[in-house]
């Protein structure tokens, strides 16, 4: 199976001005991902997808390919991620090279265990899943058996739809959220549901103690005290 790493990162960012090539730890954003999917033994590419030169400057001098510049109307904030994969996927189709899966790694989801991706891309070809996500437990106050829906009056009901609640956490059901650091989709999915999570979908869980999704300069705190627990801590 072919499979292109796709790493999306455009210039504007206004929640971290710069964010995918300002410094985390010891390199640029950017550059986990980039050595992440170069060191990966089951993409068959991994490329970067940018509307900056600049971007595209610094994935270059960490090894990452950059075989486009994406057009800006494909770089705004409300740009939907399927309509990125999708210029990728056409770029190289037009280019003679076709893929089966892409693996989508965001920049904002910088560390991941060292053979995390070829653990999920494993998975995806051995359960022949047309897609899959990396997931994170839910913690029990949030599972869904425990939240509710409110009315315009007010009223609540439990959002599963139950009539009661589970009334001890012991009993909960295990529920995951995504935590972005992995998506792997089939090619066939994407094109035809414009979607790259659905289909027959698995998870992988990831390891707690990796997670960071930046957004806001607060993310970037907690991204930067993660690193320290991660490297610094380590040696």
């Amino acid at each position: 199976m072919r499979i292109l790493g796709l790493i999306p990162a455009r210039e504007g960012s206004k929640g971290i001005p710069g964010k995918n090539i300002k410094t985390l730890g010891h390199q640029p954003l950017i550059a986990y991902s980039i050595k992440d999917g170069i060191g990966s033994k089951l993409l068959s590419k991994t490329a970067i997808s940018t509307d900056g030169e600049k971007i595209a400057e610094v994935a270059r001098n960490y090894g990452g390919e950059v075989p486009f510049i994406r057009p800006k109307d494909l770089a705004q904030d409300k740009t939907p991620s399927i309509d990125v994969v999708l210029h990728a996927i056409d770029f190289f189709e037009q280019n003679g090279e076709s893929f089966d899966a892409v693996c989508l790694l965001q920049p904002t989801s910088p560390f991941r265990p060292k053979g995390f991706v070829d653990e999920c891309v494993q998975k995806f070809i051995e359960t022949d899943a047309d897609s899959l996500i990396s997931v994170l437990e839910v913690p029990h106050e949030y599972n869904p058996h425990w939240t509710f829906k409110m009315d315009k009056e007010g009223s609540l009901s439990i959002a599963t739809g139950e009539e009661t609640l589970i009334p001890r956490r012991q009993e909960l059901p295990m529920a995951y959220h995504r935590d972005g650091s992995i998506y792997i989709s089939k090619v066939s999915l994407i094109r035809d549901k414009k979607v790259l999570v659905g289909g027959k979908t698995v998870g992988v869980l990831s390891n707690k103690s990796y997670y960071a999704n930046l957004d806001t300069p607060k993310d970037w705190d907690k991204a930067e005290v993660t690193y320290k627990e991660l490297f610094e801590c380590a040696e």
